[in-house]
């Protein structure tokens, strides 16, 4: 699989963001800045991202005491944005898993060669 198949990190982001609000729709961007350890101004620009593909929209609660209180629900094109985001995720993610697991290979194989040499002697 060429790279260019790869979620980018701003994909990375809006998978996170689309999971985040799948489980819990009332987050705020405070919460979901929190939880994906970025700034609200970040969570901010990425939730405006995703309103404007149509893939989450805003829900506000009128009789809330907040007023600034909304829930951010997926949309269907949201949730099947959500599914291939995440099928790519885990495509980088195996090919990442099998470089690592090649090069941690190699790294056993030289250090059994450079155990099994004799030391040099020094006088």
């Amino acid at each position: 699989m060429n790279t260019a198949e790869f979620p980018s990190l701003q994909e990375e982001n809006h998978l996170k963001v689309l999971r985040l609000l799948e489980a819990d729709p009332h987050l705020s961007q405070r919460e979901l800045a929190d939880a994906l350890g970025v700034s609200l101004g970040k969570t901010n620009y990425c939730l405006k991202a995703l309103l404007g593909k149509g893939y989450i929209k805003m829900q506000s609660f009128r009789k809330s005491q907040n007023k600034l209180a909304y829930a951010y629900l997926l949309t269907p094109m949201g949730i099947t944005e959500k599914t291939g985001l995440r099928v790519r995720f885990l495509a980088r993610k195996l090919a990442e898993y099998e470089s690592l697991t090649l090069e941690i290979e190699a790294l056993k194989s030289e250090m059994g060669k450079a155990q099994s040499k004799p030391a040099p002697i020094h006088d």
